[in-house]
């Protein structure tokens, strides 16, 4: 793999309808409907607007072999519309569905974690390999005959495994890893390439970004290892609503894409689902401008770990580097003093003009040829100023610079002052390539000077600097390479909104906690609450608990295992029937939906008056 230059994986053509993924095919974009499967003109509306919007799939839940067959009027009536969208059907926990959504759909969607284990409870299971060995054949034997009745079809398959719902059995032998997670693909995959059966996708996801991306990039390599060549779904699971899901998904799903991976990508927003298609495009779009450009001739540091990164060891200067969480710093070169209330940047750059009236405790940096030693300010040197730096006395001291200044003069000089924080920028149409060659540089020179990223656009619109800033960083962070960042925007977006982006972006990379998280899923036919109106509800009430977690489920298939790193968990239970979680525990079970948001509110209240 390059990590400096784009390369798109190579995989086998999978045939799913009249729309191949996969091969040469474009990298494809789908979603899900969230009405009921068994509502046939809400499905089919659902769908055509998915597909107006650029949806290329479009997935449904059938949870039954009655959603299962109405799949059969729900295409029907989208031919006779002039609609040839593939269909994909969602199957958890009843096999026997599976087999008859495979008779109808063009794709069905298993998940080994409930395909044939049993529903996950949390339970630690001991095995002889032989006892493992025959769970192993039990799954074969139930799974060959769906394979045979999707060769007959012509019927594409994808193993879709979820962090929130690998089995206990799984659990018990690899514990809560991303191996685990491969491996419980891998078993389905390997009967797969046993009985001949080619068109087969698969997704490994999670709601945290972290685990996905180093899940996929694992499974990637595994498959590699064993010759296997399948295409790639992509998506941050239960990513949430605006900004945060938006963030979480572009840094996700960004940074695979980066890395060539991934032949087809869903957004999981907990909105109106075709209002996925377009933040997905933008981020595929984005991505793919790093494809053919002229190459960046950078090594790759012997050291690094591309499948286990950790955070590159750096020299702590002040708050900076070493164990410290990364700064958020913001320019503020126009004299906007404005601040959001959640999010104050711990530096401003302004540039060769300290403001008339310092705010009392803020840290400043200033161009070095303008700085005078006043506290709290801190100057900021470019590599044409290096034989300066030896006459300034700040105990911390910036300096610009990008890919290109790295010659032996600039190495000697980062030698010598251990006290220099590196802002590193670049202006190559692959910034991305350029930094993360930049830090592999340091890397290989063994030098610990903290690198704090600067990512400099000029957007319009805050979606496309959400998508854009967190595709950029996502593969920094994930390399361990992220002791800052500089987010600046030359245009009409608020300065506060652009800090809100930089806080939020360090936040789904799991380095910085600065305001409360919420797992919330994008809904589908299970979800038998009103998920968009609750999510509003609880995030207005619990929106000042920084660094609270709250989950907020449509359905159990994936809500207390996907919510295991949450604090709190709001899961839909029937309809209009919702149960709550401590964490794993069930603590009240089917409440009425009316009640629920205030009995959650009331069991936070409680924990935090006796904590």
């Amino acid at each position: 793999m390059d990590l400096f230059n784009y390369q798109r994986r190579k995989t086998v053509e999978v045939h799913v309808g009249q729309t191949p993924l996969g091969g040469d095919n474009p990298i494809r974009l789908q979603s899900m409907t969230n009405t009921s499967t068994m509502d046939t003109e809400g499905c089919i509306a659902q769908t055509k607007r998915i597909v107006a919007a650029g949806g290329e799939y479009v997935r449904l839940t059938t949870q039954g072999t009655k959603e299962a067959e109405n799949l059969r009027l729900i295409k029907e009536g989208l031919r006779q519309a002039g609609c040839q969208v593939p269909l994909v059907a969602d199957i958890h926990f009843n096999p026997v569905v599976a087999d008859v959504a495979a008779t109808i759909a063009d794709k069905v969607r298993i998940n080994p974690g409930n395909y044939v284990d049993p529903a996950r409870l949390f339970k630690h299971l001991e095995y002889s390999d032989e006892e493992y060995a025959q769970e192993i054949e039990k799954i074969r034997r139930r799974f060959v005959p769906f394979l045979q009745i999707c060769k007959e079809h012509h019927t594409a398959i994808r193993i879709g495994v979820n962090h929130g719902s690998l089995s206990d059995r799984i659990m018990s032998r690899y514990g809560d890893t991303p191996e685990g997670m491969v491996e419980s693909c891998m078993e389905f995959l390997r009967i797969c390439v046993a009985e001949d059966f080619h068109d087969v996708v698969i997704s490994i996801k999670a709601s945290n970004p972290v685990i996905m991306v180093k899940t996929v990039r694992l499974l990637a390599y595994t498959m590699e290892q064993e010759d296997m060549h399948f295409p790639l779904h992509l998506g941050v699971t239960e990513a949430g609503e605006g900004e945060d899901g938006r963030i979480k998904s572009a840094l996700g799903i960004g940074a695979l894409l980066a890395d060539g991976l991934g032949d087809t990508i869903r957004v999981s927003l907990s909105e109106a689902p075709e209002a996925e298609i377009p933040v997905a495009e933008k981020l595929r779009d984005y991505v793919l401008l790093h494809a053919g450009l002229p190459p960046i001739p950078a090594q790759a540091a012997p050291q690094f770990d591309y499948l286990h990164p950790s955070r590159r060891v750096t020299r702590q200067v002040r708050n900076i580097g070493g164990s410290a969480v990364p700064v958020v710093i913001s320019g503020r070169l126009t004299n906007n003093w404005d601040f959001h209330p959640n999010f104050t940047p711990d530096y401003l750059y302004v540039g060769s003009k300290l403001p008339k009236k310092l705010i009392e405790g803020q840290q400043y940096i200033v161009d070095a040829n303008a700085w005078d030693g006043e506290p709290d300010t801190w100057p900021v040197f470019k590599t044409d100023m290096l034989h300066l730096l030896s006459f300034c006395p700040a105990p911390l001291k910036f300096l610009f610079v990008n890919y290109e200044s790295f010659g032996p003069e600039l190495l000697a000089c980062l030698k010598y002052h251990p006290e220099i924080v590196l802002l590193a920028q670049s202006r190559h149409p692959n910034r991305l390539g350029e930094l993360r060659a930049i830090a592999h540089r340091l890397l290989i020179a063994d030098l610990q000077n903290p690198l704090v990223f600067i990512q400099a656009y000029a957007e319009a619109e805050v979606e496309d600097l959400q998508i854009r800033a967190a595709a950029d960083m996502g593969p920094l962070i994930f390399d361990g390479f992220c002791d800052g960042l500089f987010l600046f925007n030359n245009g009409k977006i608020p300065v506060t909104t652009t800090d809100s982006i930089a806080f939020s972006i360090l936040q789904a990379g799991r380095l910085r906690i600065s305001k409360t998280e919420y797992i919330s899923c994008p809904g589908c036919g299970r979800t038998l609450y009103n998920l968009e109106d609750t999510i509003a509800r609880i995030k207005a009430a619990t929106s000042h608990l920084k660094g609270l977690k709250i989950g907020i489920m449509g359905c159990i298939v994936n809500g207390p295992g996907e919510m295991a790193d949450a604090d709190y968990g709001y899961v839909g239970a029937g309809r209009n029937r919702v149960s709550l979680y401590k964490q794993k525990q069930c603590i009240e079970k089917n409440i009425p939906e009316e009640e629920a948001v205030e009995r959650l509110l009331q069991l936070i209240a409680k924990d935090l008056a006796t904590s």
